[in-house]
Formats: structure tokens, C-alpha cells, sequence
């Protein structure tokens, strides 16, 4: 099953639909930057009649999904039980209590749009794009048009329909100031495949940033729990208690005093992973907005953050596939100035 924009007769009318983090990053990956008010939390009691079922078969009944789709959702951490995350062959039992994060629907347009699109690799089941920095992945409140979701509708006669019409065939996100390599799925089968792939960490994603600070460490991995900052539900913080998981590698490939190139692999994706990560060591993106507001002796227009390789099985043929989308040349004038000592 998938998405014809054939049938859509140039208008996509549909209900805002908050997606898993994980299956949508940019390690960054995928919720929306706005508050909570676009989810709202359900409560589910497991009677006797359901009991020994997986959790994807009582979901999917309980939300009238399909059993692929709350798969996404269960991997991503969106049903929980007791404090926590409910795996998709959890057997459930009689009074087990659940909450389940689901968004609120809100009224959106999608509409195809002819924007160019940087095409890396294209066939029958996936498409893989170079995003440009600037550009916002979903429709969204305040972004109904000119995102990549329009593009792809415009360009692709099928996308999957598991994220439903205002995301279709997004499987992972990028923030809008992050550029670099995604995947787009073409239809459900591939969609769940390449979803199951970044929860199984087995599709490897790494990452370019360019960062404030001499990093002295060649290498490390930072590993947190990330939920929304208390006091700024915009921004995400490192937390204690509450939140989520949230894992990453990193490596110094050059220093350049004041600076630092550093390469992250994602084990996790969680909104603002990296950004937040880095800014919690100590040495935040440069040209970051919301983690590190300060003046930069550089032209970049958001976060110098590059996704930059992706590594996946072809969800049809088992083929080991990799692509790596080059360095843009925003970026790539910042590294030349730093290796000149410009700065």
C-alpha cells in the first residue's frame, strides 16, 4: 500500500499527524519544534478477552492502525507502561495500563509543488535526497508549502502512506537548518523496512558539525537522556530523570583552535540530538539559534550541521547500499577559512 498523488488531484487534504523522533531524525529527527499541544496522551487497560496478544496486534486494534504503523510508533517509545517502552512483542496481560502519545489533528494542506530536488539515488522502493539547508521537510503550522513533502509529491507518483498524506514517504527527518542525505520511502513495505532498520541500528548514519572550542578528546561517546527544556518547551535539554535515551559517537577530524570539525554517528535519534549533545559538552554547533545564539565570525544561515553518509539494506533486493551527499558550500567556505586561519 502506498500513496498515489495521481489520486490526489493536485490537493493533499489531511490531519497533522506528530511522528516518531527516531523515524523520522536528523538524529534531529522527528517531532515537530513546536509545544506539546499538538499530542495528547491516551490510556489504555488490557481486559481480559485481550490478554497474551503482542502489543502491535492489541494497538493496533485498540487505535484502528495498521499493525506496521503502531510498530514505528511502539519502537519509538510512544506507548509506555509503568515508565516504560512497550516493545512490539511485549505479550500484554490482563490490567496492564498503558499511555500512548498520540497527536492532536490538526487541518493541513499538502499540495504538490514543482521545486528542484537534489536526487543522490532513485529506483522503485526509495528515493534518496541531498536537502538543502533551509528547507522544512513536512508541512507544518507555518510551513504549508514549499517543503520537501511537496516537492516529493510533485516528483513521485507513489510514496508510502504509513505518516499518512501530510508526511508521506518520510521514514526520517532533518531540522530545517540541517542539510544533507535522507530517505524517503515509496511505499509501506520499503517504509517499514528502512523504519526497522534505524531502530535496529543497523542503517548507520554519521553527521559533520562545526563547533565552538579546542574538542581535546579524539574521540567519545555522549550518553544522556533528552527531554524538552522545563523552562523552554522549544528547545530540548539533558535531563536526569524524565525523557528519552539518547546516545552519541563522536570524533575530532581537525582542530582549528577556537574551533573544532567533528564527525557524530547517531545511536539514537532524538529531536536536537546532536545540537543538544554538543552544547552539553561544552562546545555548541556554530550558528546554532537556539543552543548557541552568539555571534559567529562566519556566513551560515542556522546550525553548521551536515548529514552527510547513510548506510542502509535495500528493503527489497537485501543489498548494502551507501551514499554520501558532499559538503555544502556554506560549510565548506567555513572549513576553508578555518584551515586559512581566517577567523
Amino acid at each position: 500500500m502506498g500513496y498515489d498523488t495521481e489520486q490526489s488531484l493536485g490537493k493533499l487534504k489531511a490531519e497533522k499527524q506528530v511522528l516518531p523522533e527516531e523515524n523520522l531524525p536528523d538524529g534531529e529527527e522527528y517531532t515537530a519544534d513546536g509545544d506539546d499541544s499538538s499530542e495528547e496522551i491516551l490510556q489504555f487497560t488490557v481486559a481480559d478477552g485481550e490478554v497474551g496478544k503482542r502489543a502491535d496486534v492489541y494497538f493496533a486494534g485498540a487505535l484502528d492502525s495498521t499493525r506496521s504503523h503502531v510498530q514505528i510508533l511502539l519502537n519509538d517509545g510512544r506507548a509506555v507502561k509503568g515508565g516504560k517502552a512497550v516493545k512490539p512483542n511485549y505479550r500484554v496481560k490482563a490490567g496492564d495500563v498503558f499511555q500512548v502519545t498520540l497527536p492532536r489533528a490538526i487541518p493541513l494542506e499538502a499540495e504538490p509543488e514543482n521545486i528542484p530536488l537534489d536526487i543522490i539515488y532513485e529506483d522503485e522502493d526509495v528515493i534518496v535526497l541531498n536537502k538543502e539547508r533551509g528547507m522544512v521537510v513536512h508541512p507544518a503550522p507555518g510551513h504549508s508549502s514549499g517543503t520537501l513533502v511537496n516537492a516529493l509529491l510533485f516528483h513521485c507518483r507513489n510514496l508510502s502512506g504509513i505518516n499518512g498524506v501530510i508526511r508521506p514517504g518520510i521514514v526520517h527527518r532533518l531540522d530545517k537548518d540541517t542539510s544533507g542525505i535522507m530517505i524517503a520511502a515509496k511505499n509501506d513495505e520499503a517504509h517499514y523496512s528502512l523504519s526497522k532498520q534505524i531502530q535496529d541500528k543497523t542503517a548507520k548514519r554519521t553527521y559533520l558539525c562545526v563547533v565552538r572550542g579546542n574538542i581535546k578528546t579524539d574521540s567519545g561517546i555522549i550518553e544522556t537522556r533528552i527531554d524538552r527544556d522545563k523552562n523552554d518547551r522549544k528547545r530540548m535539554a539533558v535531563v536526569k530523570d524524565s525523557g528519552r535515551d539518547a546516545v552519541t559517537e563522536y570524533e575530532v577530524l581537525e582542530r582549528f583552535g577556537r574551533f573544532t570539525l567533528v564527525r557524530c554517528r547517531l545511536r539514537t535519534g532524538r529531536t536536537h540530538q546532536i545540537r543538544v549533545h554538543m552544547e552539553y559538552l561544552g562546545y555548541p554547533l556554530v550558528g546554532d539559534p537556539k543552543y548557541s545564539p552568539m555571534k559567529v565570525p562566519f556566513s551560515i544561515t542556522g546550525q553548521a550541521l551536515h548529514s552527510q553518509t547513510l548506510e542502509f539494506v535495500h528493503p527489497r533486493t537485501g543489498e548494502r547500499m551507501y551514499f554520501e551527499a558532499p559538503v555544502p558550500e556554506d560549510m565548506q567556505k567555513i572549513l576553508t577559512r578555518l584551515r586559512n586561519g581566517q577567523f
